[in-house]
């Protein structure tokens, strides 16, 4: 796959679809891009070119330890350059959960360079909160800190880092321990500041000031509650909002690959809405 040096760093990319407009699909937590393959093609199928990529710290993507704002705002900025790069702005920018997050704060940093966004899975909530804090920063700071980084670097994160890009593991373990709890306890503390939101990550004043086209499409457990998702929807001005066939349910997380059976629906509302924006 195609690799491009953004702000200092390898970033893994594709192109799904061979013309028409960018759509850009960015996926959850800290997973690589793999488990959209499917949606993007049927995207594509539907007259769009899709980019997905690794973001720093996913996927095959380098990882990268420095940076003062909290992950979701640096993944923004550089996949502004990286569309920069593949001229290909303004785009429709979409994702779920984390994916999401780093969807609006791109359009809320780039404006001039989103066309619509597509969000699906929005996260929020205090459960939420707590769950992405300790999953995200908590353990991994307890960990180096009882382990060093050898003990980081045999976690099943890092081993699936390493599996994809070994430069990795050498490129973490040049670190100091201190160092690296130093990172994650600021990169934590920034999540912190802004993971109570009723829409994690951006509060209600900056979803007001969203201005572009927006479709909406919620979750259904405990991390990506509808309430996110309808609450996004009540503040971002002519948004609009599907629910699929699907139901609240009090577990943690349902992983997108349970998803399978509606990624045709998917598909379907956001190529749909996309001609119309």
């Amino acid at each position: 796959m195609p690799i491009a040096r953004v702000r200092g760093l390898n970033l893994r990319y594709e192109i799904v679809g061979d013309d028409g407009p960018m759509a850009v699909l960015i996926t959850g937590g800290r997973r690589g891009y793999a488990e959209f393959g499917s949606l993007a093609s049927q995207i594509a199928a539907g007259g769009y070119r899709v980019l997905l990529h690794d973001r720093r710290n996913t996927g095959a993507s380098d990882i990268s330890f420095d940076g003062d704002e909290v992950e979701e705002a640096v993944w923004a900025d550089d996949l502004f350059e990286l569309l920069s790069q593949l001229g290909s702005i303004p785009a429709f920018i979409g994702g779920a959960s984390s994916g999401a997050r780093t969807a609006l704060n791109f359009c809320i940093r780039h404006p001039e360079a989103t066309r619509a966004l597509l969000l699906l899975r929005v996260t929020g909530g205090e459960y939420a909160a707590r769950r992405l804090t300790e999953s995200y920063y908590a353990q991994f700071i307890r960990i180096a800190q009882e382990g060093g980084l050898e003990a980081i670097c045999a976690t099943e994160q890092y081993q699936e880092r390493f599996k994809e890009n070994p430069a990795n593991l050498d490129k973490l373990m040049a670190m100091d321990v201190d160092e690296y709890i130093d990172v994650m306890s600021t990169w934590m503390s920034l999540f912190e500041a802004v993971a109570h939101f009723p829409v994690m990550g951006v509060s209600e004043e900056r979803l007001r000031a969203i201005n572009v086209p927006t479709m909406i499409i919620p979750g259904n457990d405990l991390t990506h509650s509808s309430t996110s998702a309808y609450a996004a929807h009540q503040h971002i001005k002519g948004s609009e909002l599907h629910q699929l066939p699907v139901s609240d349910q009090s577990v943690p997380l349902i992983p997108f690959t349970e998803w399978g059976h509606l990624e045709r629906e998917i598909a379907e509302i956001f190529t749909e809405f996309m001609r119309r924006s």
